[in-house]
């Protein structure tokens, strides 16, 4: 840009900014603004909902069982070698699923395809 254009240019810009942030007297008309709500209670904790889990040792494993409202819902198995596995209550008919973790399963491909 043009030195003789670019100064006036500029100076236009500032004055357009500093008219944008003055204060204009407020309205005489304002209400206060209402008092806020109060703030709600601590959210105590259901007992039944709370998982209780009971800690069995072996020599081999130990195995942790979690229930929910006195219904077993997950056991996680974790062994002296190897890595630990969880079984999962699948439904209400019974049947359990064996899984190696306890995430959702979806993975999203992250591959790079351009870098610079």
């Amino acid at each position: 840009m043009h030195p003789r254009i670019a100064a006036p240019l500029a100076a236009l810009v500032f004055a357009f900014a500093l008219s944008a942030t003055a204060q204009k007297a407020p309205p005489a008309n304002l209400e206060p603004l209402p008092e806020p709500p109060p703030i709600p209670p601590e959210i105590s904790s259901d007992p039944d909902l709370e998982p209780q889990i009971t800690i069995t040792r072996r020599a081999t494993e130990t195995i942790e069982e979690y229930r929910v409202g006195g219904r077993l819902t997950m056991i996680k198995v974790t062994p002296k070698t190897g890595r630990p596995y969880y079984l999962v209550a699948d439904g209400a008919d019974g049947t359990w699923v064996r899984r190696d973790s306890l995430d959702a399963g979806l993975k999203v491909p992250m591959w790079l395809l351009f870098s610079f």
